[in-house]
């Protein structure tokens, strides 16, 4: 899609999660679960830790301004991570202990994190620049847009 001159913002935003995959799987190859887990320190976040995260913040922000339920509830995803964790919880917060807790092994990770992204690459196809204008998010002032939401995550994940 790159290099288009009649490139909507719309097409803008498809691109830009379609890039994202290739990012979080080029992390994970290779990687086993004791380097997914590894921490250079007492207080940092695990590879592991913030490919969930990522993941979990996607799947939460676009499942609702979808008005789709989450993957990680929909598609059983919360039942094989078997994480101490509500089911709602997104990492947003999390303590050592909890960054601690979520482990697991490439194959998990990039699983949860591919049926996310085909969620939201679906989401975004179908959208217009139009629905980039509507109002999701009425608790911020100003009021967040779909195209703001978007933005965001998409920032988050390449961050």
């Amino acid at each position: 899609m790159s290099g288009r001159i009649d490139m909507t913002g719309t097409d803008l935003l498809v691109d830009a999660f379609v890039r994202i995959p290739e990012q979080v799987h080029s992390v994970l190859d290779g990687l086993t679960p004791d380097q997914l887990t590894f921490r250079v320190d007492s207080e940092a976040n695990t590879i592991a830790w913030l490919i969930w995260h990522l993941s979990r913040i996607e799947d939460d922000h676009i499942a609702d301004v979808a008005g789709r339920p989450q993957v990680w509830t929909s598609d059983g995803w919360a039942r094989r991570w078997r994480l101490p964790f509500d089911d709602a919880d997104t990492g947003y917060g999390h303590t050592s202990e909890q960054v601690a807790a979520v482990t697991g092994d490439a194959e998990l990770l990039r699983g949860y994190f591919d049926a996310v992204h085909e969620m939201t690459a679906d989401f975004v196809r179908a959208i217009t620049d139009r629905d980039l204008d509507r109002i999701v998010d009425e608790q911020w002032d100003p009021p967040v847009t779909l195209g703001v939401r978007l933005v965001s995550v998409a920032g988050h994940n390449f961050e």
